[in-house]
């Protein structure tokens, strides 16, 4: 599977001896920083088979995946989250293919291609539907099984599909292991937590299913009961937790890993904490994961969840007792950034068991916090970091002495008592969270970065002193409070902000807040409330800031008017967790990557360069070809009778823009790398110019190449970069060209610039411009235009064509087929390491059976319909302009359409093949694709 992971960017010295290469080798590797490890395509071959099935009254649209062998092998099931399809999880399908298991996608009922009714994971709905896929993989030969009927199989997805991942292990036996992902444990806790209606998550749920009419009929109904009146019934509770893995807890007792976010809104962390307790009590192995993203954005760590998800299964299913799946309870925590990139430090803590919300409580006294004035809506809310005002009162400057709760001018001498309003119709509302567009704002808070208003007079806040040393919260801070409402319930929103020494700035760990409803009969009595399950770093000297909100934007709040007192009762206890210790931090990859990769690189140039004794003479006969390719075959690791490549051949000529196309897994890179020298063929020929490729070969100094991207020297220029570079490679500076290449990469005054401060796109550009140093003869090409934006992509492909114009030769790999059409000449289609077609554009897009037919004077609908009509027609529509009409053929031959379309007294100027570079792609390889 054509997936890599890193980066190899490849130039030798033109003139130079065996020595002089394996100098300029360390030199660039070590002075430039342009290697990083490679991985290939190498990976087996996966074959995908698509079938819709009937169960259950539906059609359920389904993706199997398997690679190569005829043993049996454990099965998985991937679930795709609320709005999804089986697409979204293909790319972790095949890794687990490949890896050796049978894995099963399916899109959920109402979702992609599958019929019925989203009934929200009900057990006579989708969980039934995954029963039904259990009994199809009971019957494949190639799917390992415990008894007849029973296979091995594990169960995993993500949000939703985490849900039913939990829901069929509670309802069918033969389920072995699960891993849910950011789901939940009880949806009614979720959507109404506390007896709060989550109004803005809730709409996006309808929503993001395509709107209540999708629904089965009582959770529309259930659901537009709720929106209006503001406020969940015991019936609406009670339908979301039949649906809930909760309502089966005593059933799920096979090994879980639960892997939940800390940036989540949704299901924040207290659901896995609830999961974890169940599956614990029912005696099964449980791991638990805090990631760092969630259904509020930030980073969803997909590598190394899917690797744990991998390892998981692999202890479980395929019973390897060496696989590792990891610690009882680990807790990504971001802090800092890295100064060589800008991107946030991340590092793992972890326990050897999993500790809960409440571990190693410590005390902190409040009392009642200082309020600014301020107006509110008209306010600013601060940012974390600059200075701003303070976000509590949305307003800002200076602090006045305490006069209440949000300033309402009542409060206890002591500060203990304060009193508050809800304002009419609940607004305008605090803001906490922004649910589903929070594009990761919420891991921010980390970094010192926050965003959050409260309005003054519609809050109490209790503050601690400075704290002598720091405090890293893990779980759920507690405080108990007595609460008091003029008239009917008391709903108020707890948050715990993190203040900084000088005030003026604040953060909320992950934006998360708590709701609650005081009832009356609650009222003037101790009430424990629980506040959000965080991880967070409090520094010494900073302050704890307790806030109770009357309303926040993420919920609903009582639309009358109401006062509310609250008095605090005791210290604010936050988690401690002191059994989890953080990953010592580590060095920069290239500080020791880089000297490790030389002698490592050096060892093999002096290996291979005495083999190049060997190299076969050149062929005079070539000498001007740029690339020449004859019977090339590689063989995937370990393997004798698998290839990443075979009997490949092709040739491109000077001027040409080769195109390399193929989906994942077709060889692409595995190709790529056997032409840049980087590995051996095990059969067949590259010959560029005529001379034959080996690692090292002097030819190669006339290849330029830009595969995945480059690592460079941070703290460097872009410009210096390029410059260490090319004196790297030992060739006269004024060969180097460096204005023409910097003037390709239109960088303008960011050349002069360290590069840990370029953007993705900037470093695409640079690294591509690093690549046409020297201006070679052969510029290779991989993916050039990730990373750049619209106008960007535009200029990329007029550099290619240009460069090509000038006599010299460019091969281009990339996935936007759209751009290969408008700037290559040539292609060449790889499918399962073979050669599909190779020739001109125009040649391979030129066929098929799609006609634009192209007329004088506009074409009516009328016309449409009686071409339509015609004999051997399969369809027919007008072109956008309305002066043509696109004709798919179904029997008929283009002059038959012609001379019918004369004699309806149709105006044709033309006739000819339409067909898209994508339409052609897609028809090559539909009977090969994976």
């Amino acid at each position: 599977m054509e997936n890599p992971t890193s980066r190899w960017r490849h130039r030798l010295p033109r003139t130079r001896g065996r020595w002089a290469a394996v100098v300029a080798a360390l030199a660039v590797l070590v002075g430039a920083g342009t290697w990083t490890a490679t991985a290939d395509d190498s990976a087996p071959s996966v074959h995908r088979q698509d079938q819709m099935l009937k169960m259950n009254g539906v059609s359920v649209d389904t993706s199997y995946f398997t690679s190569g062998g005829t043993g049996r092998r454990p099965a998985v099931l991937i679930g795709h989250g609320f709005g999804g399809s089986k697409n979204d999880v293909r790319a972790q399908a095949e890794k687990l293919a490949a890896d050796g298991y049978a894995v099963m996608t399916w899109s959920a009922r109402g979702f992609g291609r599958t019929t019925g009714e989203i009934t929200l994971n009900a057990p006579d709905g989708e969980v039934k539907d995954v029963s039904g896929l259990i009994d199809w993989l009971a019957g494949r030969p190639e799917v390992e099984l415990d008894a007849k009927g029973d296979p091995r199989v594990g169960v995993t997805g993500a949000s939703y599909g985490g849900a039913v991942s939990l829901l069929a292990a509670g309802y069918d036996r033969r389920v072995d292991a699960v891993a849910p992902v950011i789901s939940y444990w009880n949806l009614a806790d979720a959507l109404f937590p506390d007896g709060v209606f989550k109004k803005l998550w809730a709409g996006i749920f309808v929503s993001s299913g395509g709107g209540c009419q999708r629904f089965q009929k009582e959770l529309c109904e259930m659901y537009e009961r709720v929106a209006v009146s503001g406020k969940p019934d015991a019936a609406a509770r009670a339908l979301l937790t039949e649906r809930s893995p909760e309502a089966v807890a005593d059933r799920i007792d096979v090994p879980t890993l639960i892997l939940q976010g800390q940036s989540d809104s949704l299901f924040p962390l207290g659901q896995a904490d609830a999961m974890a307790e169940a599956v614990k009590a029912n005696g099964a192995p449980v791991s638990v994961d805090w990631i760092s993203g969630g259904h509020d954005g930030g980073d969803d760590e997909g590598d190394r969840v899917e690797g744990r998800v991998g390892d998981w299964f692999d202890r479980y299913l395929k019973k390897d007792k060496d696989a590792d799946t990891g610690p009882g309870f680990r807790v990504t925590r971001t802090g800092g950034v890295d100064s060589t990139d800008g991107a946030a430090l991340k590092r793992g803590a972890s326990s050897e068991t999993y500790p809960g919300l409440t571990s190693g409580g410590r005390k902190i006294p409040l009392t009642g916090a200082r309020q600014q004035p301020g107006t509110g809506a008209g306010q600013d809310a601060t940012t974390g970091g600059n200075g701003g005002q303070d976000a509590t009162t949305g307003g800002g400057g200076q602090e006045a002495p305490a006069t209440g709760g949000g300033g309402s001018g009542r409060k206890a001498p002591d500060g203990l008592t304060q009193t508050f309003r809800n304002p009419a119709g609940a607004a305008p509302p605090s803001v906490s969270a922004l649910p589903g567009i929070g594009g990761g704002l919420s891991q921010l808070s980390s970094l010192g970065v926050g965003l959050s208003l409260d309005f003054p007079g519609q809050y109490a806040s209790f503050e601690s002193a400075p704290l002598e040393r720091s405090v890293h919260v893990t779980g759920s801070p507690t405080v108990t409070v007595d609460v008091k409402a003029d008239h009917g319930d008391a709903v108020l929103f707890g948050k715990v902000y993190d203040v900084s020494p000088d005030g003026k700035q604040q953060v909320l760990p992950s934006q998360l807040v708590a709701p609650y409803r005081v009832t009356p009969a609650e009222q003037g009595k101790p009430v424990e409330l629980t506040l959000p399950a965080v991880d967070h770093e409090v520094d010494a000297g900073h302050r704890l800031r307790l806030v109770l909100s009357a309303t926040d934007l993420a919920y609903a709040s009582p639309a009358e008017p109401a006062t509310y007192t609250v008095t605090l009762d005791g210290a604010l206890t936050v988690p401690t967790a002191p059994g989890v210790r953080t990953a010592a931090a580590t060095l920069p990859w290239w500080t020791w990557g880089l000297p490790a990769a030389a002698v490592v690189i050096a060892a093999a140039l002096l290996l291979t360069a005495r083999r190049r004794t060997a190299t076969p003479a050149p062929d005079p006969a070539l000498s001007g070809v740029p690339l020449q390719i004859t019977g090339l075959s590689k063989k995937y690791a370990k393997s004798t009778d698998r290839y990443a490549v075979r009997d490949l051949g092709f040739r491109v000529e000077k001027g040409q823009v080769l195109g390399l196309l193929g989906p994942n897994g077709a060889g692409k890179t595995t190709t790529l790398r056997m032409l840049m020298g980087l590995i051996t063929p095990d059969a067949g020929e590259i010959r560029v110019f005529g001379h034959a490729i080996r690692p090292g070969a002097p030819v190669l100094s006339r290849v330029g190449s830009f595969v995945e991207g480059a690592g460079f020297l941070p703290h460097l220029s872009g410009r210096s970069n390029l410059e260490l570079y090319w004196q790297a490679t030992g060739r006269p500076a004024e060969d180097a060209h460096i204005d023409e290449a910097l003037e390709i990469a239109g960088l303008g005054d960011a050349l002069a610039r360290a590069v840990r401060t370029y953007s993705q796109g900037m470093r695409q550009r640079l690294a591509i411009a690093q690549a046409m140093l020297g201006m070679p003869d052969l510029l290779i090409l991989d993916e050039p235009t990730n990373g750049l934006d619209p106008p960007q992509i535009r200029e990329m492909r007029d550099v290619m064509i240009r460069y090509a114009a000038g006599g010299r030769t460019v091969i281009v790999s990339s996935h936007l087929l759209s751009e290969v059409e408008q700037s290559c000449t040539h292609l060449v289609v790889m499918d399962r390491g073979q050669l599909v077609q190779a020739g001109p554009v125009a040649e391979i897009t030129g066929s098929g059976d799609m006609l634009l037919v192209t007329t004088g004077t506009e074409v009516t609908e009328a016309l449409v319909d009686k071409a339509a009509a015609l004999p051997g027609i399969g369809s027919a529509v007008r072109t956008e302009d309305g002066h043509g009409l696109l004709v798919r053929l179904d029997g008929a031959t283009a002059a038959q359409l012609v001379a019918e379309l004369v004699r309806l007294d149709v105006p044709v100027t033309g006739v000819g093949p339409h067909r898209r570079l994508e339409d052609a792609f897609l028809t090559l390889i539909s009977q090969g694709s994976a």
